[in-house]
């Protein structure tokens, strides 16, 4: 039962409504997530919070009434668990929300409240029983939005509120993870919900918790179930948190900057890409040579490993959606998606872009499923990836081969995947007009290479054979073919 008036469900998203989407729903609608070729569901925040995207908690171990409650998440889990689909939560452990029990404790009892160290206050305030100033008429504002993916809490909120807050913030108190007390609170929260019957965490905003931290929570988290992923919110490069004690992946931003660069060239849209300073400083138009440059750091720079399982991801709810970054180039979408489904990692479909929904940053990247007007969707979009994941899944070269680049000119790139015998030989054209590209497989020699069907349509190609380590191959204007070794 709605507990009070909603946000209709079919308006436009705002930084504050609610328009009763719970979890409930999303197992109605498993067919949906489950036809377009996943096996895993990443979950944003479902612990109980105040804001609609829940990375305020107020109670981790209390899934929230507006999604359906604990009960909801259990039926969740079990229908995918029963599909073969594992379940990822987020864990927001940097900071938490002023509605946090342990938080109000500190606001109602002051300085003597047991909890006080689990955060942050200004010593001199507390102790001389000045009011903590968490609902300030005038509070510090920094651009959050700018960089939602980045940032730390400063100093100013901690002369201005009494506390420290993430990026100054009022209702987002840090928290002291340096605290043993929070800390033993904080990592009971990981394990509890693994046991739970969760597969992982996706862990927030990770470079600003301790290392120390993440070393103890991999411990709890894996004692409970070996087999858990641990994916960190790290946008930018860091090989030294991939070794084994912290994370097990990390989002791979970068490699989405070089995809977008690539497939977007030329269609960029430089007012929605700049709506986010970090995704703006990693997209640019980029040619095929430049793309294979990023791509061979992207695929070297972790052990191999650690590539295969890294999140492999084309949007996200921090991010303007692919298809508004692109200027609504459904074509630049459909080569990213390919590339996606083809190269090592573990990619992530944000969902609403397998049907066309586009919108710039945050609230209007996190729109409200149209489940009620299926008119409206972009069918053939979502046919066409639901052949990408599927060509994934039944080609296993392209989940675990090793990866080589064979061919980089002009605006067309070929990189092949393979694995003892099983080989699969991908090859994009992201120009406008016909590319003819020279392939250097010296490895496939004399093989038969037979085209793939990863459309809707059938494949346009012909089988390639490979003669002297050569092949050559014509692509039509921006065109993508898989081809597999016979």
């Amino acid at each position: 039962m709605e507990p009070g008036p909603l946000e209709a469900w079919d308006e436009p998203p705002t930084s504050h409504g609610f328009k009763g989407g719970d979890l409930y729903g999303i197992v109605e609608h498993l067919d949906h997530i489950a036809d377009l070729g996943a096996n895993a569901l990443y979950l944003n925040p479902v612990f109980e919070s105040a804001s609609n995207h829940r990375y305020h908690t107020y109670d981790y171990f209390t899934v929230d009434p507006l999604l359906g409650g604990d009960a909801a998440l259990r039926e969740l889990i079990d229908a995918c668990h029963g599909r073969g689909m594992r379940v990822i939560l987020d864990g927001v452990f940097n900071h938490a929300s002023r509605g946090f029990w342990p938080f109000h404790h500190v606001l109602e009892a002051g300085r003597a409240s047991p909890y006080r160290d689990w955060f942050f206050f200004h010593h001199d305030d507390l102790e001389a029983g000045r009011p903590i100033r968490a609902y300030p008429i005038e509070a510090p504002s920094p651009d959050i939005t700018a960089d939602p993916g980045g940032g730390t809490g400063r100093a100013g909120s901690l002369q201005t509120l009494g506390y420290q807050a993430w990026w100054d913030l009022p209702a987002l108190p840090k928290l002291n993870t340096g605290n043993p007390h929070l800390r033993d609170y904080l990592l009971s929260v990981g394990e509890h919900w693994i046991r739970f019957g969760a597969d992982g965490w996706r862990l927030d905003v990770a470079e600003e918790v301790p290392d120390e931290f993440w070393r103890a929570f991999r411990g709890r988290v894996k004692g409970a179930n070996p087999d858990a992923y641990i994916v960190a919110e790290i946008w930018h490069e860091r090989p030294d948190a991939l070794t084994g004690d912290r994370f097990d992946a990390l989002m791979d931003y970068p490699l989405m900057g070089a995809i977008l660069s690539f497939t977007g060239a030329g269609r960029l849209d430089p007012r929605v890409v700049g709506q986010h300073r970090t995704i703006a400083g990693l997209v640019r138009d980029d040619d095929a040579p430049a793309f294979a440059a990023r791509l061979d750091r992207a695929l070297g720079i972790y052990d191999p490993a650690v590539t295969e399982v890294q999140l492999h991801l084309l949007g996200s709810h921090d991010t303007p959606r692919f298809l508004s970054m692109v200027s609504g180039d459904v074509s630049a979408f459909r080569l990213a998606t390919l590339l996606q489904m083809t190269l090592p990692g573990a990619p992530s479909i944000y969902y609403g872009d397998e049907i066309g929904l586009s919108g710039e940053l945050d609230p209007a990247n996190r729109a409200a499923f149209p489940w009620q007007y299926p008119q409206d969707w972009d069918r053939d979009l979502m046919a066409d990836i639901t052949a990408a994941t599927r060509l994934r899944r039944d080609e296993p070269v392209l989940r675990h081969g090793a990866t080589r680049i064979v061919a980089a000119e002009g605006r067309a790139i070929a990189y092949l995947r393979q694995a003892d015998r099983a080989a699969a030989l991908v090859v994009v054209n992201a120009a406008d007009e016909s590319a003819t590209v020279e392939l250097h497989v010296g490895e496939l020699d004399g093989r038969t290479l037979v085209p793939a069907r990863w459309t809707r349509l059938e494949p346009s190609q012909a089988p390639l054979t490979v003669r002297d380590g050569r092949a050559t191959l014509t692509l039509a204007p921006r065109d993508g073919t898989v081809f597999v070794a016979a």
